[in-house]
């Protein structure tokens, strides 16, 4: 079968997500952002293998509720319902 049609990295994320290292202190506001890109890409699961945080972390809440607020602001409305999404988890 050619290269061509072989998924070498199956198992992995599936998408690549920019994360500054785990100690910044940026790195939560990013996971946040990055759960959010990914759920709207319709792959969570590689955004959360991604960020080590799951769907709905509390922990999280403060960055996606500045997110919503951006988002109310720029009138983008699909990254304002994910947000509210996540902050009914």
């Amino acid at each position: 079968m050619s290269r061509a049609f072989i998924k070498e990295d199956a198992g992995g994320p599936e998408r690549r997500y920019s994360l500054p290292a785990r100690s910044d202190p940026g790195y939560d506001a990013a996971a946040a952002l990055a759960l959010l890109e990914g759920a709207n890409a319709g792959d969570s699961y590689s955004a959360e293998l991604a960020t080590g945080y799951r769907w709905g972390e509390p922990q999280l809440r403060p960055y996606v509720e500045r997110i919503l607020a951006d988002a109310r602001a720029a009138a983008n409305e699909r990254l304002q319902q994910l947000a509210e999404r996540f902050l009914r988890q």
